[in-house]
């Protein structure tokens, strides 16, 4: 949930509390103000009553008043009544001035009992008048109020948002902005809570371009300023083993340097391979066409070891980039090939499934443990180290390229074990326009 969206309900949740305990407090106080008041009233009625020229000579009269009950009585004898209770007596011995509350005609009544000289008088009004108007009083006070409660939700949203606004103005910024753009965030603002995050940022993005800076172009650089001897170094190994000569010491060099040679090679496609270079160039296209260009590529070593390998399944077109698809699937092949024994069984599989496409490799080697296939993409890690029992050289980068390629496709990688044996790797792509 949003910040702007847990203000508002927290906001809007205690006015709604608050609104609520002051209707339960107003609902109280207008029930015993009423209460006094209809008391008052009550009270009045009855010296009125008690002050008529009535006497027990007078004959009896009736009034039909349905919200007042009244009895007047003069020396013991009914002189007046309202209707409904012209036939109720009243017991004499237990009258007590005063108030009481009463069941009086069928109904629950608040009594008020006056005696002055021979006269009595009994006047009641029923519970229920007291209770409607009391609530007619406090609902017309807090019906406005309620009515007021999505007209507030309304303002506090907005100013919730107007106050908001310098973080979604930030949020906006750091969303568009690329992944090597560390210039500072040139917006100056009065907010104090803003100004910190924002000279915190830009610090941020000093130190990160920095660190970008030194890992993307030491490798690069240091590669580029290796490729000229170990090329002149090659050569001389080359001359030497034309002219004849032999001996352990030259086929550990030459073995040395074309490892050497492979380190410098991977580490200048890692320099490469950053999504912002490639993503703007992708073009249509064919996954099988590329997957054979790579089998033709590696072929040699394939026939060497006398592998069997198989391309199943039908073609797809993604958005890409054909050396950066080369290089992820030859990786890929390459490692197993390097890891799959001779005679062994590698197999190729493209597929779709939940609207992805599939592009799977499984080798019959002896696979890797759970361990393993946590560490296997960091780089310079090597399945079994230097002296793995395959004896094939490798510079522990492949793995580690295979992953950032895989990030410029925004795709998914899976490791897991195959059913002939060793290792599967499926990459998954997401179905997307691939339209020139």
């Amino acid at each position: 949930m949003s910040i702007r969206k847990r203000l508002t309900l927290l906001i809007l949740s205690m006015v709604i509390l608050t609104c609520f305990l002051a209707f339960t407090k107003g609902y109280r106080e207008s029930m015993n103000q009423a209460e006094a008041l209809l008391d008052n009233e009550l009270v009045t009625l009855a010296h009125v009553l008690i002050e008529q020229p009535l006497s027990k000579e007078t004959p009896a009269y009736t009034s039909d008043l349905p919200q007042l009950l009244f009895q007047v009585w003069v020396d013991d004898s009914l002189a007046s009544s309202s209707k409904s209770l012209q036939h109720n007596s009243s017991n004499q011995s237990q009258w007590q001035s005063g108030f009481s509350v009463e069941n009086l005609a069928g109904q629950r009544v608040k009594v008020y009992r006056l005696s002055e000289g021979n006269k009595r008088v009994l006047i009641a009004e029923p519970l229920s008048k007291r209770v409607a108007l009391t609530e007619t009083v406090i609902l017309s006070a807090m019906t406005p109020l309620l009515w007021s409660v999505p007209i507030l939700a309304l303002l506090i949203s907005v100013f919730v948002k107007q106050g908001l606004a310098p973080l979604t103005r930030l949020s906006n910024q750091l969303k568009h902005r690329q992944a090597n753009d560390f210039t500072a965030i040139p917006w100056q603002t009065p907010e104090q809570e803003i100004k910190p995050v924002i000279s915190r940022l830009n610090d941020l993005f000093k130190r990160v371009e920095s660190a970008y800076l030194r890992e993307r172009f030491f490798a690069s650089d240091a590669a580029h300023e290796l490729r000229t001897p170990l090329s002149s170094l090659k050569i001389n190994v080359h001359n030497l083993v034309a002219q004849g000569v032999e001996s352990v010491e030259l086929d550990a060099m030459e073995k040395g340097v074309d490892k050497l040679s492979n380190i410098v090679e991977q580490m200048l496609i890692l320099g490469r391979t950053y999504p912002e270079q490639w993503q703007a160039q992708f073009s249509p296209v064919s996954v099988l066409e590329i997957s054979q260009q790579v089998v033709a590529q590696l072929y040699d070593r394939i026939d060497e070891k006398e592998h069997t390998i198989s391309i199943d399944g039908d073609d797809f077109i993604i958005a890409g980039d054909e050396f950066t698809l080369v290089t992820l699937f030859g990786n890929l092949l390459s490692n197993a090939i390097k890891y799959t024994p001779a005679m062994g069984e590698i197999c190729i599989t493209l597929k779709t499934e939940n609207n992805r496409f599939i592009w799977q490799i499984d080798d019959s080697g002896p696979g890797i443990d759970e361990a393993q296939k946590q560490r296997i993409f960091n780089r310079f890690y090597r399945v079994g180290g230097d002296k793995h029992p395959s004896g094939e050289q490798g510079a522990g980068l492949g793995m580690a390229i295979v992953e950032h390629i895989v990030s410029i496709y925004n795709a998914d990688i899976a490791l897991a074990d195959s059913h002939l044996g060793g290792l599967r790797v499926s990459v998954s792509f997401m179905q997307g326009d691939v339209s020139e």
